[in-house]
């Protein structure tokens, strides 16, 4: 039988200085720590121990030239954590603040979400602490031609299929399938997020955001209410944020609020028109990072160095970064009344922020099954190039909204207690767990 405490314990000796990944083994072990101990298959597999330690770490250093003729070194790498349903999934990140323990606890979750999408994928997540902001189009290429030198030898279509995260868009994603290509003279589908053009799948980019939004939309049905009408503040302005507003507007409901790091805007009409749309990505491409600018042009107000949480609106959806919604942001949101939050980012929220809205009995949804509708659309993607043909953006949608009700559909059997509050992350912990720790033990490992 395991002990929640103990466990932790022994698992921060062995992974010092790792904190993200710490709150997230410590987060999903809440939830599934009495199915474990209730099962004699689990308990024999030792399924927790093998769980939470990845399959392989694999670390290595990207030399590259900027434009002024010097040589530049970044640490790059590539955590497999776990393929017992599939091979390896998920993103690349590259962003100064990437460290070994961020990819771990990026990695871990993605087992899980990539379980709760029923498509058959492991989990992964790799990356750089190289920083694309700022550097010239030449310089990008020059480092993404040196990073794939080294991950292609670990990643294939059967094997690793890496994808898009912060910092590694269309331009990135394109500049490393053509350093694939040269190096192995293939066409697979070893890259996700690839251009239309050349084996990428229609909705890619909004994917995350209009998954998150297809969840809040059966979220809200769940407690017999409706988007339509309902107010939403975002962080972010990128491809989330971006989808998410778009997706939230068709469904009837009103984002309000968009942010940056330089601070928030209040739009009290609404981030509601394609002009709107067009701008945030005209920001995101400008490498200001700042979203200041939006409300210059279109009449907004700026609240700068603030975040959106401040404000009085229905639905919460944290989009940018990790641990950005904190125990503060949850007590201001509860105090103005916000009825549901949306994780569309990865532990978006901490955990002192996450205890806070189930006590008060908010419905939360966990980034593990909000955000799933990036890696979705991934999956989507490599079943396209797998079968050499393309979906239309239709088809892709409706497939998208599918495994998104599916996913609340489980959240909801695995998550509903007593009393009728539904918990959301016991029940997307529990669901995903579930079917990947039944593979291992199936598999005999």
């Amino acid at each position: 039988m395991y002990n929640r405490e103990i466990f932790i314990s022994e698992l921060e000796k062995r992974n010092p200085g790792e904190p993200e990944f710490i709150q997230a083994v410590s987060e999903v072990l809440e939830s599934i720590i009495d199915v474990v101990n209730g099962d004699p298959e689990y308990l024999n597999s030792r399924i927790l121990e093998r769980i939470t330690e990845p399959d392989r770490v694999i670390g290595f250093k990207v030399e590259w030239e900027d434009d002024e003729g010097n040589l530049q070194v970044n640490k790059g790498y590539r955590v497999q954590f776990n393929n017992a349903i599939g091979p390896y999934k998920g993103g690349l990140r590259f962003h100064p603040s990437v460290t070994l323990g961020t990819l771990k606890f990026l990695g871990f979750e993605q087992i899980f979400k990539n379980s709760l999408t029923t498509l058959p994928m492991g989990g992964g997540k790799g990356g750089s602490d190289f920083n694309p902001k700022g550097k010239s189009d030449s310089e990008i290429l020059r480092f993404c031609r040196s990073f794939m030198t080294e991950l292609q030898k670990y990643i294939g279509p059967e094997t690793d299929i890496p994808a898009g995260d912060i910092g590694v868009g269309s331009r990135e994603i394109g500049y490393l399938y053509g350093q694939y290509k040269r190096l192995r003279g293939e066409n697979t589908g070893v890259l996700t997020g690839k251009g239309r053009n050349w084996g990428g799948s229609l909705i890619r980019p909004e994917a995350t955001g209009f998954g998150a939004i297809y969840f809040a939309n059966r979220m809200v049905a769940a407690h017999d209410d409706s988007l339509k009408g309902k107010t939403i503040a975002v962080s972010g302005f990128g491809n989330v944020a971006w989808g998410a507003c778009m997706k939230a507007t068709e469904l009837g409901a009103k984002v309000v609020a968009i942010s940056g790091p330089d601070g928030y805007i209040y739009d009290k009409e609404g981030v509601s028109t394609p002009e709107k749309w067009n701008y945030m990505l005209r920001l995101r491409s400008s490498n200001n990072d700042v979203v200041a600018p939006y409300a210059e042009k279109f009449g907004a107000d700026f609240h700068p160095g603030k975040k959106p949480w401040e404000l009085n609106v229905d639905i919460a959806c944290p989009c940018a970064f990790q641990n950005e919604l904190n125990g503060d942001d949850a007590e201001k949101l509860i105090s103005n009344g916000v009825k549901y939050v949306v994780e569309t980012s990865n532990m978006g929220c901490s955990t002192d922020a996450v205890n806070k809205f189930i006590a008060k009995k908010v419905p939360f949804g966990p980034g593990k099954a909000v955000n799933a509708g990036g890696v979705a659309v991934s999956g989507l993607e490599m079943s396209q190039n797998s079968l050499k043909y393309s979906w239309s953006a239709e088809e892709v949608d409706e497939k998208l909204k599918r495994i998104m009700g599916d996913i609340h559909t489980a959240c909801v059997s695995e998550g509903r207690e007593p009393d009728g509050y539904i918990n959301y992350v016991k029940g997307a912990n529990i669901a995903g767990f579930k079917k990947v720790a039944d593979a291992m033990v199936e598999l005999g490992y």
